[in-house]
């Protein structure tokens, strides 16, 4: 049995998808390209796709994952271009890999997220952000199913730095850009729970919704503060390609190839 790892995108409108559809629509993209997916066992068999932390019903992402296996194997490229073009266009399978290690859901440790606030005033994003930075908790609530649930924000937020003053989309009202690394963390901690912090330490409230996208997860390096690939481990795993063929070396003549 082998296993591919793919990284897919949500991007444009198909943020709005949630995770029940994408699974519909991938599992349409698997039988449309004829992968030798693996099946479960038991009366309804599935196939066998394990999905990694999906980001929330209304984010963009530029780093989902997923690992699939399959009975034959295939080229990871070529599988992930043949996927690609059967999906819809923003749910797109941007990267493929063998998996030639163990624990991927391991590995999604942080994620970097951008938050887009049309209608906010770069200052005052950065007077937010160094009262949210500066505070030792900052407790939000969440409605879950149970009731609200009440919880510190502050704790799984590694860094939020307000970035250089954008245009919005009209180009003449200001908007603020910020860029978040927070932790995977339990109960987890998203970029809407860390706008209802800004709303409470120094009550920053966007006029419309923010547009949020996660532009990478992984695990997090804590010397140099980054968020890294997880399926590198993967490629550093791969065997290395030999170009040359070690019988012909032996046999060439000295000195051949010699100028």
């Amino acid at each position: 049995m082998q296993r591919i790892r793919l990284r897919y995108t949500k991007r444009g409108r198909l943020r709005f998808t949630s995770h029940r559809d994408f699974q519909r629509a991938f599992e349409r993209a698997l039988r449309r390209s004829e992968v030798p997916m693996a099946y479960s066992a038991g009366f309804t068999p599935h196939p066998k796709v394990s999905y990694a932390n999906a980001a929330p019903t209304g984010t963009g992402s530029e780093a989902e994952f997923l690992e699939i296996a399959l009975t034959e194997a295939r080229d990871p490229d070529t599988l992930r271009a043949l996927l690609d073009a059967s999906m819809p266009d923003g749910l797109d399978v941007v990267d493929a890999v063998e998996a030639r290690t163990s624990g991927l859901a391991d590995r999604l440790t942080a994620s970097v997220w951008e938050m887009r606030l049309d209608g906010v005033a770069a200052e005052d994003a950065e007077k937010a952000v160094v009262a949210f930075m500066d505070a030792e908790t900052v407790e939000v609530q969440r409605r879950a199913k149970n009731g609200v649930r009440t919880f510190d924000a502050r704790a799984a937020v590694v860094d939020l730095q307000a970035l250089d003053p954008q245009p919005d989309r009209s180009g003449d009202k200001p908007c603020a850009i910020l860029r978040l690394v927070v932790r995977h963390v339990t109960p987890a901690v998203r970029p809407d729970d860390v706008l209802s912090g800004l709303r409470a330490v120094a009550d920053l409230t966007p006029p419309v919704p923010a547009a949020v996208t996660r532009l990478a997860q992984g695990l997090f390096d804590e010397e140099s503060g980054t968020v890294t690939d997880p399926l590198a481990p993967d490629r550093e795993a791969a065997p290395a390609v030999t170009t040359a063929d070690p019988a012909a070396a032996a046999t060439a003549p000295e000195g051949a190839g010699s100028a």
